[in-house]
């Protein structure tokens, strides 16, 4: 794939993803929560499966990260989740029902990481296409752990009030 293609690629999931938050804003959440974690039961799998097939890509050699690497991606990540869990609140309405609170900074707060991701990637070119990789997936799948589960404990603490 080209540089454009995946750029192209990347901004039709950051806008369908800004699409969907923006349509299921209006109704409740259902049941108890359990939906609030399925992208974590779908997100882990696939990446691992990425991160597998980077390891055995015929004919490249591949190195794993080094642990400082993996330490600063993983820190990033926390920080990328603990921002996004900030602007992530429930509130219950009159219905009883609970909804999630709208935040109007969250498509902002989505597309500053993908540029500062984007930014890292292009700064840090002497590292292989398979570290940069797994760096990537590993910052991503931070942040989306601290964002989901954090976001499940806040709908739950609310469900008990």
């Amino acid at each position: 794939m080209t540089t454009i293609s995946i750029y192209v690629l990347v901004a039709v999931l950051v806008g369908l993803m800004i699409w969907l938050r923006t349509k299921r804003r209006g109704g409740p959440v259902k049941g108890n929560g359990i939906r609030i974690l399925l992208p974590l039961f779908i997100v882990f799998p696939v990446m691992m499966i990425s991160v597998y097939q980077l390891m055995h890509i015929p004919g490249q050699t591949h190195a794993i990260p080094a642990f400082w690497e993996l330490l600063v991606a993983g820190l990033l990540g926390a920080l990328f989740g603990y921002i996004i869990l900030l602007h992530t609140a429930y509130e219950r309405r009159g219905d009883g029902l609970i909804y999630p609170k709208p935040n109007k900074y969250f498509k902002y707060i989505i597309i500053a990481i993908i540029l500062i991701r984007a930014v890292l990637t292009q700064y840090l070119t002497s590292l292989g296409t398979s570290e940069i990789s797994m760096l990537a997936i590993t910052m991503a799948l931070v942040y989306i752990s601290i964002w989901r589960i954090g976001s499940f404990i806040k709908f739950r603490r609310t469900l008990l009030v």
